[in-house]
């Protein structure tokens, strides 16, 4: 029996898009042979994952899993929101939201990980799953929160599943009061984070490019007044202000009450949760934010489906 070497299971992986587990079998039920194992694979269904991973996934859904002083959220891609609504699909990701709550969100940890009731791992599963239903998938990102004390809190929104939706959100609150009150807060935080799409946790966080971006933007705005530059500077201070009010999260108008900070309304959370409170993080996904995708018309996708590409 010929030897089967990770190099050989590399290269077979290569050609036919299957999983690293799948090649290793392929390989050595045909001995080594190459050719062979990629007809094997195809026999199986699992080597038609390779063409299907060249094609854009912008759809799918996000993930989320919170415990006590943990939580995780996860975006897994597919090409259509038809198989966002498959079961088999929604198992899939809040399974693998589960598994990264347990690697702390560690994206290259997780894909490693063994996906639940298989000998596969989890990038492998994905894998398999690209040829089990049809459509290209991808783990694309994964992220974890943790306290030392306090609670991990999540929302989503356009929820397809509990956990599972088009944005998934975490807000990691610490704090020694009542966990139940505090995660009251925090489910509002995380809703008001979902509807504003917050830059950063406070303004000194806020990315020193998108900060110079912004105010080359003003600057550019204001000198249209045609006043001096003097009066420029003082007015591009004014509307910077106001930037960050609408960017940090801590300064942003509390979506829930219309009228206080974010930053107000936890400061006033603190007497019914008994103890003070700190926003330490959040994270937000929003679902295919950032994906190309790519524009086809009606009449070249039907000739593409009738010549089988």
């Amino acid at each position: 029996m010929a030897t089967i070497t990770a190099a050989m299971v590399k290269e077979l992986r290569v050609k036919s898009g299957a999983g690293m587990m799948d090649c290793k079998t392929a390989l050595t039920e045909n001995d080594g042979d190459m050719d062979a194992a990629i007809d094997w694979l195809r026999t199986k269904g699992l080597a038609s994952a390779a063409k299907k991973a060249g094609r854009v996934a912008a759809e799918g859904l996000i993930g989320v899993a919170a415990s006590g002083t943990g939580g995780a959220v996860v975006e897994i891609n597919s090409e259509t929101d038809f198989v966002a609504r498959n079961d088999q699909f929604q198992e899939m990701v809040l399974a693998i939201a589960t598994l990264a709550l347990e690697s702390d969100g560690d994206e290259e940890a997780l894909k490693a990980m063994t996906y639940p009731g298989s000998e596969k791992t989890v990038e492998d599963y994905v894998t398999e799953m690209i040829g089990t239903i049809g459509e290209n998938m991808t783990l694309r990102r994964a992220q974890g929160l943790t306290v030392d004390e306090g609670v991990v809190s999540s929302y989503i929104h356009n929820q397809a599943a509990p956990g599972l939706g088009k944005i998934g959100v975490l807000i990691a609150l610490k704090s020694s009061g009542d966990a139940a009150r505090l995660d009251e807060i925090g489910k509002q935080i995380a809703m008001h984070v979902a509807a504003t799409n917050p830059v950063a946790l406070t303004q000194d966080d806020v990315p020193a490019d998108i900060v110079e971006r912004e105010r080359a933007v003003l600057i550019e705005q204001a000198r249209e007044s045609g006043r001096p530059d003097n009066i420029i500077e003082k007015m591009v201070d004014g509307r910077m202000r106001k930037y960050f009010e609408e960017v940090a999260l801590l300064s942003q108008t509390f979506v829930i009450d219309g009228e206080n900070t974010v930053a107000d309304a936890v400061k006033a959370a603190e007497k019914d949760v008994g103890a003070p409170i700190e926003i330490s993080a959040f994270v937000r996904f929003g679902l295919g934010e950032g994906i190309e995708k790519r524009e086809e018309d009606f009449a070249a996708e039907v000739a593409a489906a009738a010549s089988g590409q």
